[in-house]
């Protein structure tokens, strides 16, 4: 650390990320997330995309979307390490694809983690369990972000692990998005915090606004990004066994309503479970990801915004 500042590097398994629900991620919103911390200083910048070169070459349509995609990224400060796709018969002639970044990102960040403070890893993949011990034990705090089919081993080993699902714009919630994430008829997500059994009720726990106090969860407090939604068990999905709740491996996303008793006071309207941390399915909601469904949106947003 370097005249108070932290120091902080941030590499993405974008191929990980995107078959596992952050296929419309948001690359200015995480980079925003990565340097939330006061006098944080973002040294690395890193996202591994897998290319088909061959096809590249050959279908405009393929080379121009990614190309401009690639630019604009490239334009929010980050560097952009291409995998290039390569192609393979199984045992049962089916033609699959493969493009696997593991070991570039592993050898990376630990050449360059000799002058960072912090690293955010985002990918859920547990072939960087390894990675992270050896990056704490060179004495880096390392956290985690990722969406779904997230190790199990790989959240409890590292130093934080942030739910990509929960931090307000990284990727599209269902709706048509026109109200902002935390006012008044936005659709949010969120964990339920506290659950009153016997009284069929309940607290949701939902960030606000991306925050240095991620830490501060008791919404009581000031300076605390949270806030609170109150859920009745008739707005959970039927497939959601209530004796599974309070609950933070279950990400609940709804619609945020005011409170008809407490001035001020939020109402969480028809939830839906968009992952499960736990191993679990139930009341998992069925349908197209909200990521998918957003992708051209996110997209053409972040070529706008730079």
């Amino acid at each position: 650390m370097s005249n108070g500042e932290l120091h902080i590097g941030v590499y993405v398994d974008a191929e990980n990320i995107r078959y596992n629900g952050g296929y419309a991620m948001r690359y200015d919103v995480l980079r925003r997330f990565a340097g939330r911390e006061d006098e944080a200083r973002l040294l690395r910048l890193n996202t591994y995309m897998a290319v088909d070169d061959e096809r590249m070459k050959r279908d405009r349509e393929y080379r121009e979307p990614i190309r401009g995609y690639q630019q604009a990224v490239r334009d929010l400060g980050w560097k952009i390490i291409e995998k290039p796709v390569r192609w393979f018969v199984d045992e049962e002639g089916n033609t699959m694809s493969k493009a696997n970044a593991d070991l570039d990102l592993a050898v990376d960040v630990m050449l360059q983690s000799e002058r960072l403070d912090q690293v955010l890893l985002v990918t859920g993949d547990g072939d960087f369990l390894q990675v992270v011990r050896a990056l704490q034990n060179k004495g880096c705090r390392v956290e985690v972000l990722a969406f779904r089919n997230v190790s199990r081993e790989l959240q409890h080993e590292a130093d934080a692990f942030y739910s990509g699902y929960l931090v307000p714009g990284l990727i599209p919630s269902r709706g048509d998005g026109r109200v902002p994430w935390g006012e008044l008829g936005s659709r949010v997500r969120g964990i339920c915090s506290r659950w009153e059994a016997d009284r069929g009720f309940g607290f949701i726990r939902f960030l606000t606004a991306i925050s240095a106090h991620l830490w501060v969860t008791d919404t009581r407090q000031e300076d605390s990004p949270y806030a609170s939604a109150f859920v009745h068990i008739s707005d959970l999905p039927r497939e959601l066994d209530p004796d599974d709740l309070p609950s933070r491996d279950i990400i609940l996303e709804f619609d945020l309503e005011s409170s008809e008793t407490e001035k001020g006071g939020f109402i969480a309207r028809r939830c839906t479970v968009v992952n499960r941390y736990d191993g679990r399915t139930g009341g998992l909601s069925k349908g197209v990801d909200p990521s998918l469904e957003g992708e051209r949106e996110a997209r053409e947003t972040i070529a706008e915004s730079s």
